[in-house]
């Protein structure tokens, strides 16, 4: 800013000084064109008087001015400075034709004189016997002007140069304190008309990073929560394996037990082994929501009908569902998802199934399609969820009834999956929860 501040007056005041010149200039030639041939006009009459004009003339003393006389044909009769012999003809000079020309019998011309930086100034007038009389004089022209006040010019430059440097220095630094106090920290206002976009935008990018900051340190949170739950739920079945192993290798317990810590055994290394698949199945959904193209970690994507999806989950869970004593009835119309199958039959899988362990029958799957969305419903007739917990029950081995939960064998994954699942499927879920009723609602 400072740069261009003094560049720009600088040269204000090189091309005010250059206008002012040239004005000076033609105001100077046009006065000496109105003295001329006003002095032109006044020889010539009394010149036009006398019986030899060339005496006439020659006569005349014109202090400055050079005074030619030049017949019709443009023979020149007498020069108060040269020899008229020696001249050539001037029949062809734009101020003698003019003058020979014009009904006045006036001429005028300018010429760049032989001298460096000088003009030729010609005012011609007709004789009445048909001569022409010319009077010329040498002026300084702009060059010379220039050339002849440079030092002035010179001095006159170097004390704009340093005043514009000293103001444009303090104008530059007034005009860029305000910017220079922009905090977008204080919700920043625009100290000029000009910046307000880019204070809005800088006010928009601070919000931005906090927002990601704080979305990090909940991430941080999250995954350190995370962590400790996922030590915690795979150190219990470990230590139950490893007990019911070591009493079976040391030959403590009794050979009529043997069968039932092996059972015991293959159940926890079910459950484990079910935790791990859906520690892993999380991971992927969550590396896929942050990917920008999630078909390079799923696959492509395919029209799928979640009725089709619902009958077959329905048939499979049909034998849990007959060890807890419950119902699964399905119903509703076909709806076509732009999806990834498996994450679908995932969705529509842990629904069901946690309504199988912790819900009433009958347990009803309904697929709808309702203002041009499709819907999976799964409602169950259980104890529902506190109103109180109904946020909480998405989180990670996030547990209603904790006691309960380890009973049904489920690793607490099964809904945060169905939340990543869903949205990584362009879908959001949604719960409806009352004592006796409890409805999952899955709208993409």
């Amino acid at each position: 800013m400072f740069k261009l501040l003094a560049y720009v007056s600088v040269a204000v005041a090189v091309v005010m000084a250059l206008g002012a010149v040239l004005v000076y200039q033609a105001t100077v030639v046009s006065d000496a064109r109105r003295e001329m041939q006003r002095q032109a006009a006044a020889i010539a009459d009394v010149v036009g008087a006398e019986q030899d004009p060339v005496d006439a003339v020659a006569r005349i003393s014109m202090d400055g001015l050079r005074v030619t006389l030049i017949s019709a044909d443009g023979t020149v009769l007498y020069d108060s400075q040269e020899d008229a012999g020696s001249l050539p003809n001037h029949g062809d000079r734009p101020e003698v034709h003019d003058a020979l020309a014009a009904d006045d019998g006036t001429g005028w011309a300018e010429r760049e004189s032989e001298t460096l930086g000088y003009v030729s100034l010609y005012a011609a007038q007709r004789l009445a016997n048909g001569d022409v009389l010319r009077l010329s004089e040498e002026r300084a022209g702009l060059v010379s002007v220039l050339m002849g006040d440079l030092l002035w010019i010179g001095l006159i430059v170097v004390v704009l140069v340093a005043v514009s440097a000293a103001v444009s220095h303090r104008l530059a630094r007034r005009l860029v304190a305000p910017v220079l106090a922009i905090d977008p920290a204080h919700k920043a206002r625009a100290p000029y008309v000009e910046l307000g976009p880019l204070v809005d935008r800088l006010n928009e990018q601070h919000a931005e990073l906090k927002r990601q900051n704080e979305q990090l340190r909940e991430a941080d949170s999250m995954r350190a929560h995370f962590m400790a739950n996922v030590t915690h739920e795979l150190k219990t079945p470990i230590a139950s394996i490893q007990g019911a192993a070591e009493l079976i290798a040391s030959g403590i317990c009794r050979p009529e037990d043997i069968g039932g810590f092996a059972e015991r055994i293959y159940g926890d290394a079910r459950r484990l082994s079910a935790l791990v698949s859906d520690i892993l199945l999380l991971s992927k959904l969550e590396a896929g929501e942050r990917a920008r193209d999630a078909t390079k970690v799923f696959g492509a994507r395919e029209p799928v009908d979640l009725l089709a999806v619902a009958r077959d989950v329905a048939m499979s869970l049909e034998p849990l569902a007959e060890r807890h004593g419950v119902q699964i009835r399905v119903a509703g119309i076909a709806a076509v998802v732009d999806g990834y199958p498996r994450q679908l039959d995932e969705i529509c899988r842990n629904l069901v199934s946690n309504a199988i362990r912790y819900g009433g029958t009958p347990v009803t799957v309904r697929v709808l399609e309702r203002d041009g969305h499709a819907q999976l419903t799964v409602t169950d007739r259980g104890p529902g969820v506190p109103a109180d917990e109904q946020e909480k029950v998405f989180e990670r081995f996030y547990r209603v009834d904790k006691s309960r939960s380890r009973e049904g064998g489920g690793t607490g994954l099964g809904l945060a999956i169905v939340k990543h699942a869903a949205a990584l499927n362009g879908g959001t879920v949604s719960l409806e929860s009352e004592p006796g009723r409890c409805s999952f609602t899955v709208t993409f």
